[in-house]
């Protein structure tokens, strides 16, 4: 069978993009492991959609000014004045976000958004309850389980996928094919990302020479719980600084100011650098203060964190939690025009966190990524719907190459530790030069092949971070003792 449109990736991007394909378009969705195994699931804080006309402009220029000036004008545009078309298409699908006793949305503020303008459902549990809701209107087809190791590119054009599944390796083929399988969490030691994000697209493409851009922008969340084991730490959401959660030391000094008067509502790069130079300088942990919150109103407000932390011994109503910075999203990635196409490549195209809009620039502003997910993800649809495709099938060989080798995992894991420590918060040019070097010994090590896919992406972040000599937004490169 060849598909109308195959979809890699059952996030919020991936799914929101087939329910605006057309209804009676042959459509496969194929995801790694299971469908709620993915980023949309763990995101907490909500929609950003601008209020009004007025607002439009407002969010706009906070969007840009978070980006540090390398946000793509147009995209931002796109992305802003879509907001009130994409919460109404949601509403009229029958999605409900918060609202207060009279019927009417609660909206909520986040760092560096100028008026309170994020939409937000379950309290603390958007994501999960978006991913849900989308889950349960979607008809098509899922292969799960499968982990997408190659793409069947020939002559600038896609023919399909090939995919291991169930320890057998095939090709299934597509008119259309939409990436949009997320950022590039495991490759870091700490994260708030789903397990199932590890990189291999980015990796596909920057072997065949599909253009990565802006790969070095990684941005981490400056409030992430780190008392529980495993690489995904327990984020615990922007919107609690928003309203009114405060950053101390352990003797409950407020530092944040010191760095930026806006404190906790600075944006995510200045407030995880802020935490990082604190603690290191100091000797100190950071933690993060509920004091001026009602009781009653934190459970309600934010239900699932509350829970998660009580079921580890944390009261957050009575008790301050410690918290790190922690990667969480990745900014650039796959290169991709307005529509979503994939640049160079016909028939291919990218969504959500693993493509490479312009909108973010150098610092994704709160909540703009599930809203850049769903405006992108329609548009994308939207562009297949409405072009001409001359397909013509061709043949193309499975991959012969081993997936995994004996040792990968501790090499995975050497790598991991690699990024976090060389690739993270602060770099240094020496940092990248040893990560770099790390990198190229590990690929001729004789390694499996999605081992080798993770090594390409984070060499294409090395080799970006390199090149990027002047630190801007999350990108910050430090000079001192370098050679």
């Amino acid at each position: 069978m060849i598909y109308d449109t195959l979809i890699i990736g059952s996030g919020l991007a991936g799914l929101y993009s087939s329910l605006n394909l057309s209804p009676n378009s042959k459509v496969l969705i194929v995801t790694k492991g299971n469908p709620w195994n993915c980023n949309t699931f763990y995101a907490q804080g909500g929609v950003a959609v601008a209020l009004d006309e007025e607002d439009v402009a407002l969010h706009e220029k906070d969007t840009i000014n978070s980006g540090a000036g390398l946000c793509s004008k147009d995209a931002v545009s796109i992305l802003s004045k879509s907001s009130r078309d994409i919460l109404e298409d949601l509403n009229s699908r029958g999605f409900n976000f918060d609202k207060n006793k009279d019927g009417k949305l609660l909206y909520t503020k986040e760092a560096a958004h100028s008026a309170s303008r994020i939409v937000h459902s379950g309290g603390d549990a958007t994501g999960r309850y978006l991913h849900h809701f989308l889950l349960n209107k979607v008809t098509h087809p899922m292969l799960t389980d499968a982990t997408v190791v190659d793409l069947l590119v020939d002559n600038s054009r896609c023919y399909g996928v090939c995919v291991e599944h169930k320890g057998i390796i095939r090709n299934i083929y597509a008119k259309s094919v939409i990436i949009a399988t997320g950022g590039v969490g495991s490759l870091m030691q700490y994260h708030t990302n789903s397990r199932a994000i590890s990189a291999d697209l980015q990796g596909i493409c920057a072997q065949k020479g599909i253009k990565l851009e802006n790969m070095e922008m990684l941005q981490f969340h400056p409030t992430v719980f780190i008392n529980n084991s495993g690489a995904r730490k327990l984020l615990l959401s922007e919107a609690m600084r928003g309203e009114g959660a405060e950053v101390i030391d352990s003797n409950g000094v407020r530092f944040l100011k010191e760095y930026d008067e806006r404190a906790e509502l600075a944006p995510r790069d200045i407030v995880s650098r802020a935490i990082f130079d604190y603690t290191y300088k100091h000797n100190e942990k950071s933690f993060l203060s509920f004091e001026k919150f009602d009781k009653d109103y934190l459970r309600e407000r934010f239900p699932n964190i509350y829970i998660s932390l009580k079921n580890v011994g944390f009261d957050i109503s009575r008790q301050n939690v410690p918290i790190s910075p922690a990667f969480h999203y990745s900014i650039g990635g796959i290169k991709s025009d307005l529509n979503g196409r994939v640049d160079g490549v016909e028939n291919l195209f990218v969504v959500g966190e693993a493509a490479s809009t312009g909108v973010h620039g150098a610092n994704r502003l709160a909540s703009n990524s599930l809203l850049e997910a769903l405006v992108f993800a329609r548009r994308s649809a939207l562009e297949i719907k409405n072009s001409e495709n001359s397909f013509k099938h061709i043949e193309f060989k499975t991959i012969d190459e081993s997936l995994y080798e004996d040792g990968d995992k501790v090499k995975k894991e050497k790598l991991r530790a690699l990024m976090w420590n060389n690739v993270g918060i602060v770099r240094t040019t020496n940092g990248l030069k040893e990560a770099s070097e790390v990198i190229k010994d590990l690929n001729q090590s004789g390694i499996g092949r999605l081992l080798r896919l993770r090594l390409l992406s984070a060499q294409a972040i090395v080799e970006g971070a390199y090149k990027r000599t002047e630190s801007v937004g999350v990108h910050y490169i430090k000079r001192e003792n370098d050679e």
